[in-house]
């Protein structure tokens, strides 16, 4: 993050959120220590699914592929409204995004809105073909802080090899309509981010993007790696730039994860991820909700986050991470930021 970001999420914390953040980071490290699942705290960032609708067919995205085993369907403001009403005096951080395309969801900036009165800050990631003049506008009005734009790609021929059905032009188009709308409103927000998600077929245009960027007055770029599903005999999006893979080649030719599998995750007790129909599930990696740890429809989140069953999960992962399959594809912290 930038510093005026940086700044700006600084506006929303309290010292009912800070003292949260310690009780969190405090049972954090004791169960690391201790290996036994200690449960101060609430979570201090959250994801939020505003739907599992999309309009690309992107080859490593379960939406995109319409290979979901979940049901389909779209975030309602009355279960986000209250949902929101009982955590927003801890949380900090909210992101408006697990699968899907979140402008999709008609109500989706009303819901920004409404969290964002409630002194949270807001992100979301989108592929910016819905950024119209009017959204544009509407996006920034919603108070949005951070707005992730996927771009994976300078050209068309090389954008739509990973954004299978996208269109770089409206991308861009998008790009200028949120510049403009910051502009004519005179705001700082949403700090914009054109994320690069680097794969073999594009990343030969990382210098490219930087300079787009520029061009477009985006805030920031940030390189990230990508996750595949098939990676063990190679992969055709694995990038050959090793500092841009998540994955390395061993000894004996196959493919393994660079980063060492610690049994320990910061995200377990500090943020969460809820589908648009109120599944909880411990992490983005659970992208087919498989690991379902409560549902918000029955019962209360704060009565979850420590319920048996979650605390259950967390010494599993304690005491063995490796065996947790959505724990087998993780890369936990591999992106790198540049600024403009």
């Amino acid at each position: 993050m930038s510093f005026s970001n940086n700044i700006q999420l600084a506006k929303k914390l309290s010292f009912r959120k800070l003292l949260n953040a310690f009780k969190v980071w405090f049972s954090f490290h004791i169960s690391k220590n201790r290996k036994q699942p200690s449960g101060l705290g609430y979570p201090i960032s959250i994801s939020i699914e505003p739907t599992t609708s999309c309009n690309l067919r992107c080859p490593e995205c379960p939406s995109g592929l319409r290979q979901f085993t979940r049901p389909i369907g779209m975030l309602e403001p009355a279960f986000f409204k209250s949902t929101i009403d009982a955590i927003y005096k801890e949380l900090i951080y909210l992101t408006f995004y697990f699968q899907g395309e979140p402008y999709l969801n008609p109500n989706f900036l009303d819901m920004v809105k409404y969290a964002s009165q409630k002194k949270i800050y807001t992100s979301t990631s989108t592929n910016a073909h819905y950024l119209t003049e009017e959204q544009a506008l509407k996006t920034v009005q919603s108070g949005l802080d951070r707005l992730i734009i996927s771009i994976d790609g300078t050209t068309q021929e090389v954008y739509q090899q990973y954004r299978v059905g996208g269109s770089l032009e409206k991308v861009i188009e998008g790009t200028k309509n949120i510049v403009a709308a910051k502009k004519k409103l005179q705001s700082k927000t949403p700090h914009i981010v054109f994320q690069f998600l680097v794969v073999k077929p594009n990343e030969h245009q990382l210098n490219d993007v930087e300079q787009l960027a520029k061009e477009l007055e985006v805030d920031e770029v940030v390189f990230k790696t990508a996750q595949v599903y098939d990676f063990k005999n190679g992969n055709p999006l694995i990038p050959t730039n090793e500092k841009y893979s998540r994955y390395k080649k061993s000894a004996n030719g196959k493919y393994i994860i660079k980063n060492e599998l610690l049994n320990q995750c910061w995200r377990m007790w500090s943020a969460c991820v809820i589908t648009w129909d109120g599944i909880v599930v411990p992490c983005c990696f659970d992208k087919d909700a498989k690991h379902q740890l409560g549902d918000l429809k029955t019962q209360s989140f704060k009565e979850l986050w420590h319920s048996e069953k979650y605390q259950g999960f967390r010494q599993s992962l304690l005491r063995s991470r490796k065996e947790i399959d959505i724990c087998q594809n993780c890369s936990e912290g591999t992106k790198v930021w540049t600024e403009n």
